[in-house]
């Protein structure tokens, strides 16, 4: 007996495709605009950064904040004036950049928005396949990026300015890399050929793991003390200290494979 896939996509995932049809009902419009992905990627970022400004501000009074900094010699935490600074960067490079060019990338993938929900086991495979090819793709970038004087000094330099970075400077680089970080989180997913809901949820994962890479601290809740194959902001803090080592976004395979990685030369918290 043939099952139809409607009555198939219902049976395997009847939460989530109550949550598709929710999504959908009347925002189709809105879920097909090429406007879409940029504009849910610079929001996402500026949500998920306001937990570390909120510790930003905490560390100005409370010495348990501050012990969770990475390391003794690495100041205050950024200032809300410094946090606005960086904002008001970010948000010129996508309105002037980041938003026109990806919304040519998306006309020209021409989105279809499918009737059935994805099973809850085929959003995990499509969430990690993207997570795993992304960090594949962006290892490869950054390493070309470092490798080549031009492509650092005229599209990366830039991002490094931060020797200790914080939460909001995760896409505080030249507008060039920021596109391309865009593009390829985007291409990752056309790539896998990911339900929509997939794709948000990787987006989302995605942008969190880059905003808790740059944060500055090493919290003791932090994904990478859960899952030891994520690199996470010590590994991250050791890039932006000796930019030769630790290339790879997310994960830490790759650093292995090439012979770049290396566990945080700094300390964690100072004793």
């Amino acid at each position: 007996m043939v099952v139809p896939c409607t009555e198939y996509g219902e049976a395997q995932a009847p939460v989530l495709q109550g949550l598709w049809e929710y999504v959908k009902s009347g925002q189709e419009d809105v879920l097909r605009s090429p406007y879409l992905p940029a504009s849910f990627a610079f929001l996402a970022h500026v949500l998920l950064c306001a937990p570390f400004l909120a510790l930003d501000a905490l560390g100005s009074v409370c010495q348990r904040v501050r012990s969770w900094r990475m390391t003794a010699g690495s100041g205050p935490p950024p200032s809300l004036s410094r946090w606005l600074e960086c904002f008001c960067r970010v948000l010129y490079k996508y309105v002037t950049v980041v938003l026109p060019v990806t919304a040519l990338f998306n006309t020209l993938i021409n989105l279809k928005l499918p009737d059935v929900a994805p099973s809850c086991w085929q959003l995990c495979v499509e969430v990690v396949a993207c997570l795993l090819l992304f960090d594949m793709l962006f290892f490869m970038w950054h390493l070309v990026m470092h490798r080549f004087s031009w492509l650092y000094r005229n599209i990366h330099q830039m991002h490094h300015q931060y020797h200790t970075p914080f939460a909001l400077a995760a896409q505080d680089c030249s507008s060039a890399e920021l596109l391309s970080l865009l593009l390829l989180s985007l291409s990752s997913a056309w790539m896998v050929g990911c339900h929509p809901l997939s794709e948000a949820l990787f987006h989302l994962i995605n942008t969190w793991l880059a905003v808790e890479d740059h944060c500055g601290y090493d919290l003791p809740w932090a994904l990478h003390r859960l899952l030891p194959c994520l690199g996470g902001a010590p590994h991250h803090h050791a890039h932006h200290s000796l930019q030769t080592i630790n290339y790879a976004p997310l994960f830490t395979h790759w650093d292995h494979l090439f012979g770049t990685y290396r566990a945080s030369v700094l300390n964690s918290r100072p004793q």
